[in-house]
């Protein structure tokens, strides 16, 4: 697969009190990834920017919101979700180690 495309398809890591959780208890983490991205770009892009290995990715997209601004009536784009399963033995680090 072309190294820019792998680059670029993990957009952020979702930490949440729910992903740390997950995190946790099934070695699972959370990502927002590009709209277009399938499993094995997914799995590829994690495993080449962390180098650890990757044993699953279920995706799931998440659905535009409404809100409002000033009174008119407006929507938050939808996004596509990443869980990812790392075999045991392995981690990843968000925060660094000090």
């Amino acid at each position: 697969m072309n190294q820019e495309r792998l680059m670029q398809v993990l957009v952020e890591p979702k930490i949440s009190e729910k992903a740390t959780r997950v995190a946790d208890k099934n070695a699972q983490y959370v990502f927002r990834v590009l709209n277009d991205a399938t499993k094995p770009e997914i799995k590829e892009a994690v495993e080449k920017m962390f180098s650890v290995q990757v044993e699953s990715v279920q995706t799931l997209n998440m659905r535009s919101r409404g809100r409002n601004f000033r009174g008119r009536a407006g929507a938050l784009q939808g996004w596509k979700k990443a869980y990812v399963n790392l075999k045991p033995g392995f981690d990843i680090d968000f925060m660094g180690k000090a």
